[in-house]
C-alpha cells in the first residue's frame, strides 16, 4: 500500500490508540499522526475522526481542542475523511442526550436515544455484533452484505436525506449505521474492533479515491 500521510484528529475524546494500530496495520509505511494540529490535519492525505463518549462532552472538546470549526473546511477540502461512532453522530445537526445538545450540522439529521423493550432482552446501549445491510458504495468492496460489525451506543441516527445512508442494521428498530457522501464516509460501530470485515473496511479507505 502506498505511503500517505494520516491524520486522527485527537479531541481527547476518541478510542484513538485502537484506530491507529490498525491503521499502522493495514498501512505500516504511513505517516499516521494522533493529532489536533490543524497545520498537521491540513496536510494529511486522509483523515480520520473518531469518538466516544457524551455528545455534549465531545462537542465541548471539539471546541477546546480547536477542531470544531475546521471540520467543515477539512470536508470541503475534498480529502477523504472517516468518521466513526460519535465522529459520524456529531456530523449531524442535533443529538437529544444530555437533554439535547445542537451537533456540527454539516447533514441534516437527528440523534435519539433508543428505546428498551419491554422484555427485557434488547439492552441500551447496544453492546456487541450486529450485522450491517450494504447500500452500494466502495467502501463494502470486499465485504459480504450483512456482514456483522462490532456496536457500542445508546443513540442512533435518523439523517433527513435516506440517500446519505449507505449502512442499515436492525435493534429494534431499523436505523442508519453508516453514511456517505462525496469524500466522506462514516459509521456508528467500530471497524478497528470489528475483525476482518472491519479492517477491510479500513483498508477499502486508505484505498479510496473519491469524487467530491
Amino acid at each position: 500500500m502506498t505511503a500517505q500521510k494520516i491524520a486522527i484528529v485527537d479531541y481527547n475524546m476518541g478510542n484513538l490508540r485502537s484506530v491507529y494500530n490498525a491503521l499502522a496495520f493495514l498501512s505500516p509505511k504511513s505517516d499516521i499522526q494522533i493529532t489536533h494540529s490543524p497545520d498537521v490535519i491540513e496536510e494529511a492525505d486522509r483523515i480520520v475522526i473518531p469518538g466516544q463518549g457524551a455528545a455534549r462532552d465531545c462537542m465541548e472538546a471539539m471546541q477546546a481542542a480547536g477542531v470544531k470549526q475546521r471540520i467543515a473546511p477539512w470536508i470541503a477540502s475534498g480529502k477523504p475523511i472517516f468518521g466513526i461512532c460519535m465522529g459520524m453522530q456529531l456530523l449531524f445537526d442535533h443529538s437529544s442526550e444530555n437533554e439535547g445538545v445542537d451537533c456540527l450540522g454539516i447533514y441534516g439529521g437527528t440523534v435519539r436515544r433508543f428505546e428498551t423493550d419491554s422484555s427485557g432482552d434488547r439492552k441500551v446501549p447496544q453492546m456487541g455484533w450486529n450485522a450491517v445491510e450494504q447500500r452500494e458504495h466502495p467502501l463494502w468492496h470486499g465485504i459480504e452484505n450483512n456482514a456483522h460489525f462490532y456496536f457500542a451506543h445508546s443513540y442512533y441516527l435518523t439523517p433527513s436525506d435516506d440517500n446519505i445512508s449507505v449502512g442499515l442494521t436492525d435493534y429494534g428498530r431499523v436505523f442508519t449505521s453508516a453514511i456517505a457522501r462525496d469524500n466522506v464516509f462514516a459509521c456508528q460501530f467500530h471497524p478497528e474492533k470489528s475483525a476482518d470485515a472491519g479492517l477491510q473496511l479500513i483498508k477499502n479507505f486508505l484505498n479510496w479515491n473519491p469524487v467530491s
